[in-house]
């Protein structure tokens, strides 16, 4: 059985891990508010180019307007970027997202390239034997698009000179602090429909005119679809960041709730082993004293 000493040390230990795992959620709630304020930023541009593109391809002839548009008949390989964190303390977050990630690689049934944004699924996929074509670590917390943009631009390289047939990103969504969901999205080739059905939902009017470019449509498309697929995975890590740190938070929060209870319960044990220890001693007294009346 532990000391009384041995049990002051274990609550005050525990106690004071407790102030630091609070003193992180604090942290990762300031986190989760300037990733999203960051995604935020980014929504007018991605507004904008989505408006672009859906009046681009409505033009006659859109079908072959532009190779990062065109779905290929046979898929041979496929890449996916996977984005997960750089540290741990975060729950279930990494093992989810690439449990998801690997059930949908299986799913496919083709061969599969990986881009690694961050250390933990780069250990996992590993670990695994899958093949990492590139990896990215220490993403700053607050990331700018140019610190980002060399991923969407190597993607939209390996794509064009046909080393992969789709590109997918792998994230997970932040929707809510309460939600926050695996998402896997093609990103090339890229999807007209989905344009088509996002701007219509966002009550944007789109026009059935035909317009005539300056540039022309092939230099502009040159220009906006790969900088447009940089910002996607821009706002992907930068929603994963919400989440990341969401899920951090919640699990500091949950270690500090822990570390109170167990606190609590550890200083009712000892009170419970001083009370027996004074119950102990007042009956030695009290048999002690019997013991000399009873002599006399």
């Amino acid at each position: 059985m532990s000391t009384s000493r041995e049990m002051r040390m274990r609550i005050k230990s525990i106690r004071n891990l407790s102030q630091v795992t609070h003193a992180l959620e604090t942290i990762s709630a300031s986190k989760v508010r300037k990733a999203i304020q960051a995604v935020q930023a980014t929504q007018p541009y991605a507004e904008k180019a989505w408006k672009v593109l859906v009046h681009l391809v409505r033009q006659p002839g859109h079908d072959n307007l532009h190779p990062l548009l065109t779905e290929r008949k046979k898929i041979n390989r496929v890449l996916i970027i996977l984005v997960s964190s750089d540290r741990g303390l975060a729950g279930s977050y990494d093992v989810n997202i690439v449990r998801e990630t690997l059930a949908f690689e299986n799913s496919l049934g083709k061969e599969v390239q990986y881009i690694t944004i961050g250390k933990k699924g780069r250990e996992m996929l590993r670990r695994r034997g899958k093949y990492i074509l590139a990896e990215f670590s220490d993403i700053p917390i607050s990331p700018k698009f140019s610190d980002l943009s060399s991923i969407g631009m190597l993607a939209v390289d390996h794509f064009c000179s046909g080393d992969v047939d789709q590109v997918f990103l792998a994230y997970t969504r932040f929707f809510s602090k309460s939600e926050q969901r695996v998402m896997i999205e093609k990103i090339l080739p890229l999807s007209i429909a989905p344009i088509q059905e996002q701007t219509n939902v966002s009550g944007q009017n789109i026009s059935n005119a035909v317009f005539i470019y300056e540039p022309d449509e092939r230099a502009l498309l040159d220009s906006i679809i790969p900088k447009f697929i940089a910002l996607q995975i821009y706002q992907g890590i930068l929603s994963a960041s919400a989440s990341e740190q969401t899920a951090r938070m919640i699990a500091m929060m949950n270690a500090t709730d822990n570390a109170n209870s167990l606190a609590v319960s550890l200083q009712l044990e000892m009170n419970k082993m001083r009370q027996q220890s004074i119950t102990s001693e007042l009956l030695d007294i009290a048999g002690g004293a019997e013991a000399l009346r009873v002599k006399n």
